[in-house]
């Protein structure tokens, strides 16, 4: 079995798994058809990985859009917390200069192996249209270059009913602030 690509059992059960969540969250994706979705994934079984990826840690993906110019559907990570892919910094190169009490990981890292893109800042807010989101945790987002070439990245949260966009510096982490993912079939 190839590292990304699951059984044909574990890709049906995966596929039953998503089609539930769909129907019960029709407010997501209004006027989609879940049988035109699970053909164009059945075409991809590398996305079906990144799915079952997501699904492993939490993270509940589910399809917000619909890219008509690309004919692409856009999977998010829709869980009520950010997903359990926890307790790493932004990328490499800070994980690299900590010198003491270095996390699993980083985000950007774990984020490809996946298979999957760290959300932009536009992309959470519009995830945060949907529904309540990280009301006690937070998740880092894609962070522009200007940003991340000073030591600093950016995470979101919501509060107060509120979705605010912080900063810190690209070493940190917390037990509370994950990623969330998105991936486009």
């Amino acid at each position: 079995m190839s590292k990304y690509k699951l059984s044909p059992e574990q890709s049906n059960e995966l596929l039953k798994v998503l089609q539930n969540r769909f129907e019960k969250n029709m407010n997501r994706h209004k006027g989609l058809d879940w049988n035109k979705i699970q053909s164009k994934l059945e075409a991809n079984p590398e996305k079906i990985w990144s799915l079952n990826a997501m699904e492993e840690t939490e993270g509940e993906p589910d399809v917000v859009d619909y890219d008509k110019k690309a004919d692409e559907y856009i999977f998010v990570d829709c869980s009520p917390e950010s997903p359990k892919r926890r307790s790493l910094c932004y990328d490499y190169p800070a994980w690299e200069a900590r010198k003491a009490h270095k996390p699993e990981s980083n985000v950007i890292d774990k984020a490809s192996e996946m298979g999957i893109e760290l959300l932009t800042e536009e992309q959470y807010r519009q995830l945060q249209e949907l529904g309540k989101f990280d009301q006690k945790t937070s998740s880092w987002i894609k962070t522009p270059k200007e940003i991340r070439e000073l030591g600093g990245a950016l995470f979101c949260d919501r509060r107060y009913n509120t979705v605010f966009t912080y900063h810190n510096g690209a070493d940190s982490y917390y037990a509370a602030r994950g990623f969330r993912g998105c991936l486009k079939v």
